[in-house]
């Protein structure tokens, strides 16, 4: 990496927030770099009312399959505000550790109803055929990838997909005469983003950090070039990836 320009600004694509944010501010220190965080999607969800025309109640599942934190918050919210409470022998099935841990702010997690996943939705098919007999309903957004209830479907499973949030590009034209050394992707529609607000970007000597194997395929589709990808064994984190990466090409 010799040939390459030390990183000395990067971009998160991700809105501000303290827990967001905490991870990163060590970082910064560390390298004497700026970090800037800065939203490429929104996300807007149902409200009740939209919710209830789509004649779907939780309460008719016993097998609630979540695949992100934002999954987990609008599903909660929707089942907060029509005043029902979700039965203590309800299975939740999550990818991954983090929405798994993050499901602790809803509710008391009991071991034997809770299944996790690796890291991609079908990661979960072993574990939902074991109890395929169930009901499941899928919280998912408007820009969901069909591969895990189609092949539920399939395998003669009975899932529900319920588009409880809206996912949106976010209006980028700020950032026009702004340039970063790296630019993180946690998602395949934070890309899409880049892309329709900024037809002609050209990647040159940008590094592009991506976060998950679904981001970083849609990256690869649009033709760029990763420099680092997460989660892996050595690099959980998306800072941590970071932090690998400028070891290298910052010293």
């Amino acid at each position: 990496m010799g040939d390459k320009k030390k990183v000395k600004s990067i971009l998160i694509t991700q809105p501000v927030s303290l827990d967001g944010m905490a991870p990163y501010v060590p970082l910064a220190e560390k390298w004497q770099i700026t970090i800037d965080f800065r939203r490429f999607i929104r996300v807007d969800g149902l409200s009740l009312n939209e919710f209830r025309k789509l004649a779907i109640n939780p309460l008719d599942f016993n097998g609630i399959i979540l695949t992100s934190k934002i999954a987990v918050d609008h599903f909660f919210r929707l089942v907060t505000e029509m005043r029902i409470e979700m039965p203590p022998e309800t299975k939740y099935f999550c990818v991954g550790e983090a929405t798994a841990k993050y499901l602790q702010k809803y509710i008391v997690i009991r071991k034997r109803k809770l299944f996790v996943g690796d890291k991609t939705a079908l990661d979960l098919l072993p574990l939902l055929e074991k109890s395929k007999k169930e009901k499941f309903l899928f919280p998912c957004s408007n820009v969901h990838q069909g591969d895990l209830p189609n092949q539920m479907r399939k395998k003669g499973m009975d899932v529900t997909s319920a588009e409880l949030y809206l996912t949106m590009n976010d209006d980028l034209t700020d950032l026009k005469e702004v340039f970063y050394d790296m630019i993180c992707f946690f998602s395949p529609t934070s890309i899409q983003s880049l892309f329709k607000n900024f037809p002609d970007f050209k990647q040159n000597e940008t590094r592009i950090a991506v976060f998950g194997p679904t981001t970083a395929q849609e990256a690869r589709t649009w033709g760029l070039r990763i420099d680092v990808e997460a989660p892996t064994p050595a690099t959980p984190s998306m800072m941590m990836a970071i932090d690998a990466y400028l070891k290298q090409s910052n010293t």
